[in-house]
């Protein structure tokens, strides 16, 4: 007969979060915290889901080697939409009002990330980024969740 331990193990589930101030429109490289949850979960593999509490903020996996390369991407940003456009009427917090909600829309709220080894799982030159897209600082909510086996 064959056993499997595998088929005892209960799935967790593990639920944190934490808050970035930001300084303005760029990228902010969260990385770090949302392995510090992955590790928190004592999870050796599964999935994390990252989330972003916010309309004009988003989350990206970008290459973390080269500034330049997130440089280039708020550059095509400003070119795709740009603020102040005399086509929006939804400007009720500034010109960058709701160039910020189409960024975040053309973009993404959460992803999702393998988790192995108490680790996300990402490539050799992947790293976690909130996207801000207002240009004033804010307050950004994140939340990470992770699904996995002990």
């Amino acid at each position: 007969m064959f056993f499997n331990p595998s088929c005892f193990l209960v799935p967790m589930l593990h639920m944190d979060s934490f808050t970035l101030a930001t300084r303005g429109r760029g990228t902010y490289d969260v990385t770090h915290e949302v392995q510090s949850v992955v590790r928190q979960s004592e999870s050796t593999r599964g999935l994390a889901t990252v989330f972003v509490h916010h309309t004009s903020a988003s989350l990206i996996l970008c290459e973390n080697a080269d500034p330049s390369v997130r440089h280039d991407l708020e550059t095509f940003a400003a070119r795709l939409v740009q603020d102040g456009d005399p086509a929006f009427t939804h400007t009720c917090e500034g010109p960058d009002d709701m160039a910020s909600h189409i960024r975040t829309i053309l973009t993404q709220t959460s992803i999702s990330i393998p988790v192995q080894n108490h680790r996300c799982d990402l490539g050799t030159w992947q790293g976690i980024y909130l996207w801000e897209h207002r240009t004033a600082p804010h307050r950004r909510k994140i939340s990470v969740t992770i699904q996995g086996l002990p």
